[in-house]
């Protein structure tokens, strides 16, 4: 490569890099939705403008590294601050996990240049293999979906209502297609009436679908009560320090008394059957309590619970199904890990795949803990059961990054693709309600000691999405591929 080239390409890829860190501003906490649009249409314009497949995966690889480094980089406090790992080792092992997401959008930048035909049926492979990629990166390995670009478009987005149809890498399909053609129109003019009524026609249906009302008012609603202790991650693990985690949420229940008190992932750093009996009646002296805690199996191991409690005491639980690697189990030739990371509790067992919803409260309630609600087809098996979804957290593990904020924004994907109400009651936050519609109804500041006390009225009915999961969405992305390569061929 001659240095005049080797500059041109140096250039492409930093500019790559920024479009890549751009595509952060459309997710919370910065919620500028139509960044990854813009983000997306500078990708498209790049990797049209590459020569070889080689070159497109470089930027590619640029712009998932701008993306990532930019807006995961809340992984380096986790295993640095909290996880005990040398400050260069946590930002090598950030750096890597990070490069690691890049290479998706580098095997579609590949795929792009091998395929592409030069055409407006470009839009159509483009939009199709970054669905695919971002379908792969969050099943791959257990997958990340994490910064999926749908999520982006939480409400007010006008695109939103798209997710109870085609869920959140359907969403992203859309996006990309709306990318695509802005990238399109940039290289061949932009007096393009076809794409701007694509675009313009993308947008209305969109918010024709925020207004459908696909699931129905089921019994009356329940007053919840959504406690935020905001202990520290740093005393929280100290058996010293348990009677703080005690009495923090003790006495947030007794003052914010309601027919359901949720507790947070691990809020009692103890073994259920570890957790004092008067502890237990105080938690639940209002009406019953569903308490994120630690629970033994019969085989010596122990597993990320929610178990629900009545007066009676008369527990019933939840295990977490989607462990996090690394963080709750070491994947197999990866135990040399926690020789520099100290994680506790980072061996739990994985629940079984299907669970029934638990009756607490005159609803039927689906839990899901923490990491669990990136992957909105799991939570399908609990629907059409399921009154009401509640997720459990301790983000702490975060401190105050982007973590919070934009864990809070893929809850209102999951509201909108299942038409229930979802709780969120969080360590240090956000513990909020978010409505059907994915509107955030109620939430408490983070990192403030507090109960958020709602009216949770629970849903029956399917939406579309909640019938299909990601097969309608991987479908039109396979499709949209298919289609631009027929018309290459003839």
């Amino acid at each position: 490569m001659t240095p005049r080239r080797a500059a041109v390409a140096m250039r492409a890829a930093s500019a790559a890099f920024v479009l890549g860190a751009f595509c952060v501003l459309g997710f919370a906490p910065f919620g500028v939705s139509p960044a990854p649009t813009l983000a997306l249409g500078g990708l498209f314009f790049l990797w049209r403008k590459a020569s070889t497949p080689r070159q497109a995966m470089l930027l590619g690889l640029a712009w998932g590294a701008g993306c990532f480094l930019f807006g995961v980089s809340w992984i380096y406090v986790s295993l640095s601050q909290f996880g005990g790992m040398a400050p260069p080792a946590a930002a090598g092992a950030t750096l890597l996990f990070c490069l690691y997401l890049a290479l998706f959008p580098a095997l579609a930048g590949g795929l792009f240049l091998h395929w592409r035909s030069n055409t407006s049926r470009d839009v159509l492979l483009f939009a199709g293999l970054w669905t695919l990629a971002e379908w792969l990166r969050g099943t791959l390995f257990t997958g990340f979906p994490w910064l999926a670009v749908g999520y982006s478009q939480s409400p007010p987005s006008p695109l939103a209502g798209w997710a109870s149809v085609l869920g959140v890498y359907g969403l992203g399909f859309i996006v990309a297609l709306i990318g695509g053609l802005v990238g399109q129109m940039s290289l061949a003019g932009w007096r393009r009436p076809a794409a701007w009524f694509s675009i313009v026609a993308l947008l209305g249906l969109g918010g024709l679908l925020r207004r459908m009302d696909w699931t129905q008012a089921a019994g009356a609603p329940v007053t919840v009560s959504l406690l935020q202790g905001n202990v520290p991650q740093s005393l929280k693990w100290d058996p010293k320090r348990l009677p703080l985690s005690i009495d923090t949420y003790l006495g947030l229940a007794r003052s914010h008394p309601a027919t359901l008190t949720v507790l947070p992932e691990t809020a009692l750093p103890l073994y259920f059957n570890e957790v004092p009996r008067e502890v237990l009646r105080g938690l639940t002296s209002h009406g019953s309590a569903l308490i994120g805690v630690a629970v033994s199996t019969t085989d010596g191991g122990y597993t990320n619970g929610a178990v629900t409690l009545t007066a009676e005491l008369a527990p019933a639980a939840y295990a977490k199904r989607h462990l996090v690697p690394f963080g709750e189990y070491a994947p197999p030739g990866f135990a040399w890990f926690f020789r520099f990371a100290h994680i506790p509790m980072s061996d739990f067992t994985a629940g079984p795949p299907r669970q029934e919803p638990l009756n607490i409260a005159g609803q039927r309630i689906a839990p899901n803990i923490c990491y669990e609600d990136l992957f909105g087809e799991e939570l399908l098996g609990a629907l059409p059961a399921a009154t009401l979804l509640v997720n459990m957290s301790n983000t702490a593990w975060f401190g105050d990054s982007l973590a919070q904020p934009q864990h809070l924004q893929i809850a209102q994907l999951r509201a909108i693709e299942t038409g229930r109400v979802m709780l969120r009651a969080t360590n240090t936050g956000m513990t909020a309600m978010v409505g059907p519609d994915g509107v955030i109804a109620a939430a408490l500041p983070p990192f403030t000691t507090a109960a958020l006390v709602v009216q949770a009225q629970g849903r029956s009915g399917l939406t579309p999405y909640a019938r299909w999961g990601n097969l309608l969405a991987l479908l039109i992305a396979a499709g949209a591929c298919l289609t631009a390569l027929r018309r290459k061929k003839t």
